[in-house]
């Protein structure tokens, strides 16, 4: 499967084709099918299995394409499977394409692993009449044999097609996941080196000094900060954006009503400018039951629209050109306190008022499970996307600046189905972060190692813009994980963050131009001071520019005139 040259690895490239349109006909099997064998059923049924109760047959749409169509009356209904051989220590990345014989129904991908454990590798919403992808994957701990199925959540006929299923060993994927977050965060930049005449400046000396990541990478903010220096210097020194844990939401600011208190956020907000980190809005309005006020869940329609009205003039008008996003609807896949209230519109409308308030932050879609649970198909990519395109619908929101926000709290990550939803939602073209990083307690030992992993995942897909962790210190403990003791000395997890923070930073501190006044640098994204020394001049002359994907060798040249 592959083989070293150097430090390299040389393997099978991986595949982010993904669609999230139901289609007349499926596109084919991605890898050709990988380890699948018949994948597009070209074969009749060689190679797969029928459950038993199950009736399934290959048939064949006006086009000419094969399909296998399996019913029967049990619930959950069953499809076709075929049994595989696993090797441990190796991602499996699957997508199929799938059909349902009437209405819609969740199907969900299962596999049956060495162990005999089922194991969820993702799910979709399929409907009859047009082809949905799924794409999902799983990690294989042990060798042996395997199976992999589908499933549906309603008594209908399941039609498949388009079936792969590709190993990767766990060096393959690093490699392509450095080879992707060096495409996606680095550029290689010609810097020019002229005299005010435009002479070239032979041999001058170049020092490079980077003043802020393109990446934004950061944590949750509590209020703890503004009381305690040390907590302040290890928070500013590491991270570029913030969001408030607790202190910005409705119940921090208006426990009470009509008794408003912004005392708190609008201090933490002046210390997060001071350091020049970015803020989020964290948030507007939160849709579950039980994040409500307990004098906002008793109220009638009426007044409840007019407190939520007031809650988002007050807030967004408070911050609005101060914050860099809202997380407008808080979980809204989860959560239906204001639809269930005031029409399923009501969080489209809160999109739409956000938006004419603050006409320059970005508004999330804020959601937990979508990237962390193949098993939760509340929040699958397929809902998510269709709970984002029903706010944009929504009369007056077709321009808004929306963007997908995942709350990733993980336990023990699937990471290819983290990287096959990544894949899905980057379809829908607008900005995907990591909203809410950590990981569960419950994985002990391994949380630095887990946590390093997604973090990697997120930072090494070219779709991902930015990230932020869930790791708010409090004396009392963290909600999940904590990334230092109460002496602000480093914890594990804490090391595994500052590791990631000095390498995605990295880069060339200086070099000297040849006999062209020329060089060439590998640079990440950001904003530097480029300071050129040279014999014919008295000092030395600093520009500041920002290198970004436009910033290539072929494309661009940073020309130092001094």
């Amino acid at each position: 499967m592959y083989m070293y040259v150097g430090w390299m690895v040389q393997s099978v490239p991986y595949d982010y084709t993904a669609s999230i349109k139901c289609l007349s006909s499926p596109m084919g099997a991605l890898y050709k099918g990988g380890i699948i064998e018949n994948s597009e059923f070209d074969g009749g049924l060689t190679g797969w299995s029928v459950p038993w109760g199950v009736t399934a047959n290959v048939s064949s749409s006006p086009s000419g394409n094969n399909f296998a169509s399996a019913s029967n009356n049990g619930q959950p209904s069953r499809s076709v499977y075929q049994k595989i051989q696993m090797e441990t220590n190796h991602h499996y990345s699957l997508s199929a394409w799938l059909q349902v014989s009437s209405g819609t129904a969740v199907v969900r991908a299962v596999f049956k692993d060495p162990s005999g454990a089922f194991i969820a590798g993702g799910a979709t919403v399929a409907r009859s009449g047009c082809w949905s992808m799924l794409k999902g994957g799983m990690t294989a701990s042990s060798s042996g044999p395997a199976e992999l199925f589908f499933e549906a959540d309603g008594t209908v006929d399941i039609w498949v097609d388009s079936v792969s299923l590709q190993p990767f060993s766990f060096a393959e994927w690093e490699e392509h996941r450095r080879l992707s977050a060096g495409k996606a965060r680095r550029s290689a930049v010609k810097v020019v080196a002229r005299a005010a005449d435009g002479a070239p400046l032979p041999n001058a000396n170049l020092r490079v000094q980077l003043l802020r990541p393109g990446f934004l990478f950061g944590n949750a903010m509590t209020k703890e900060i503004l009381d305690i220096p040390a907590y302040e210097q290890w928070f500013t020194s590491r991270f570029t954006v913030a969001s408030f844990e607790n202190e910005m939401k409705w119940y921090s600011t208006e426990w009470r009503k009509n008794r408003e208190d912004y005392g708190v956020p609008d201090a933490m907000l002046r210390l997060a400018q001071k350091h020049g980190i970015a803020v989020r809005g964290h948030n507007v309005l939160w849709d579950t039951n039980d994040t409500q006020l307990s004098w906002v869940k008793p109220l009638g329609v009426p007044q409840l629209k007019a407190a939520m009205r007031k809650r988002i003039s007050s807030v967004v008008s408070r911050y609005a050109g101060k914050v860099i996003a809202w997380d407008v609807m808080n979980e809204n896949l989860h959560g239906s306190f204001f639809e269930s209230r005031l029409g399923p519109n009501a969080s489209a409308d809160v999109y739409r008022r956000v938006a004419r308030i603050d006409r320059t932050a970005t508004l999330f879609m804020n959601e937990y499970g979508t990237l962390e649970q193949p098993a939760d198909v509340a929040a699958m990519s397929s809902k998510y996307v269709a709970k984002l395109r029903q706010i944009r619908s929504y009369p007056g929101n077709r321009r808004l600046k929306l963007a997908v926000g995942l709350e990733s709290h993980f336990g023990t990550p699937n990471i290819p189905y983290m990287r096959a939803t990544l894949d899905m939602l980057a379809q829908l073209k607008i900005p995907i972060w990591l909203t809410e990083v950590d990981v569960s307690p419950k994985a002990g030992p391994y949380v630095p190692d887990y946590l390093e992993e997604v973090l990697r995942e997120g930072y090494g897909h070219p779709k991902v813009e930015g990230m932020v962790m869930w790791a708010a210190w409090h004396a009392q403990g963290c909600w999940a994980m904590c990334l230092m003791d109460n002496n602000f000395n480093n914890l594990p997890a804490g090391d595994r963050v500052d590791k990631l923070i000095a390498e995605w930073r990295a880069h060339p501190e200086g070099a000297t131009m040849d006999a062209n006044g020329v060089t060439e640098l590998d640079l990440v994204h950001g904003e530097y001071n480029f300071t050129v020394t040279h014999p014919s001049f008295d000092k030395p002359t600093v520009r500041t520019l920002t290198v970004d994907a436009s910033s290539s060798a072929v494309e661009h040249t940073i020309d130092i005139k001094v």
